[in-house]
């Protein structure tokens, strides 16, 4: 067992077996920095942080924040989805509505709800990029509508690892003017106090923390096959992890991966969503809309995560199923490479969020931030309020 580091901040009664979760994680030595925040009915019960930002041994504190990865594809999916609350976007109108070069090549019919369930046919980009590319938003998007989808959309399927914050993001931009991480910074984040950026300049440097990476956590699996639709997807834009160092990364809007926050930025916003879609008096959307999300898009195979157990698809969000069983049956959820992880449930009114730096070396499957999921349900089972 290794040393258990100081944990900070606060657990309200009732809830201390999140912080025993979170403790045991250190104590197994699968962590170096990490974060857990989870809320009750719009209030935060835990609240806490502990070991170090990087491998430096600077103490992780109150306000360090670290690249979530694909945690930040909730962020993309609840401002789209605030576009739907307004009225000004329906999510079962092609995509070509709002974005009309995106009809190119056979994909005129495709809908805005098949870009947020996955199914589009555009998991990567063709032709492949570099990380670099990232940073140039028109041309992620000229190559994305120039695109032919590599199956029929709707049929099945397959994880949009990068390019589902882009496809998301230019309907936000064609529709409200704004880029994506302009709307989610003055619409949400600055109304909720939360701090959390999608592109940010270098004034947050000192409080970023540094991801570390598994030896084998590059996104293309050297035995992959390259023909296959993970193949294409994953060397369509090869990442290492390293990028979130990079100040260009920093500063480009990279809404599918690099948003950089830490639990209690990612729960504060999730809290809303929690409560219908309102909190302390900020409302993102109506609960009808909250709602919304839960619907299922699709329910099978994922080709690139799922392999032989089917997976359910809301708007934006991921829903319980045999794979990921949730305990209520109106939550939804995301996670991010490395093991970040963000539950939101109506039911009880719960949102949970744990974000780390020590990265798991696959893209699901990790276990953290499911223990301290688990406790917080544990914890409400025992009574806690």
């Amino acid at each position: 067992m290794a040393d258990i580091p100081e944990i900070h901040g606060t657990v309200e009664p009732g809830w201390e077996g999140v912080r025993d979760a979170f403790a045991n994680n250190f104590a197994h030595g699968l962590e170096v920095g990490a974060c857990a925040f989870v809320t009750r009915h719009g209030r935060p019960v835990v609240d806490i942080w502990a070991g170090d930002r990087g491998p430096d041994g600077t103490p992780w504190a109150e306000d360090t924040i670290v690249n979530v990865y694909s945690t930040t594809k909730t962020m993309c999916g609840i401002s789209l989805m605030m576009l739907v609350d307004r009225g000004l976007v329906d999510p079962h109108a092609p995509v070509a509505t709002y974005w009309p070069e995106f009809a190119a090549n056979g994909k005129d019919m495709i809908t805005v709800a098949q870009v947020m369930a996955h199914t589009s046919g555009l998991a990567g980009f063709e032709p492949a990029i570099s990380a670099e590319t990232l940073y140039d938003w028109d041309r992620c998007c000229e190559i994305l509508a120039a695109m032919t989808p590599w199956w029929e959309p709707g049929t099945i399927a397959g994880y949009h690892a990068i390019t589902h914050g882009y496809l998301q993001g230019e309907i936000v931009r064609r529709v409200d003017g704004r880029s994506l991480g302009t709307f989610f910074r003055e619409e949400v984040a600055e109304p909720l106090g939360a701090d959390f950026h999608i592109g940010f300049g270098p004034e947050l440097d000192p409080r970023c923390g540094e991801l570390i990476p598994h030896d084998s956590n590059a996104l293309t699996d050297p035995d992959i096959d390259l023909e296959s639709i993970a193949g294409r997807t994953a060397s369509s834009c090869h990442l290492d992890a390293t990028e979130p160092q990079r100040r260009e990364w920093r500063a480009a809007e990279i809404p599918a991966a690099g948003g950089f926050g830490n639990a209690r930025s990612v729960g504060r916003i999730h809290s809303a969503l929690a409560c219908g879609g309102t909190v302390d008096g900020v409302t993102l959307m109506r609960p009808e809309t909250v709602g919304r999300i839960a619907e299922e898009q699709y329910a099978g195979p994922d080709v690139i995560l799922a392999g032989d157990a089917d997976l359910r698809y809301g708007l934006g969000f991921g829903l319980p199923s045999d794979r990921v069983p949730l305990p209520s049956p109106n939550s939804f959820f995301w996670g991010g490479w490395g093991g970040s992880l963000a539950v939101i449930d109506p039911d009880t009114q719960m949102s949970v969020t744990y974000v780390m730096n020590r990265m798991a070396p696959t893209l699901q499957g990790e276990t953290r931030g499911g223990s301290v999921l688990l406790s917080a349900y544990g914890a409400l089972m025992t009574g806690a309020t």
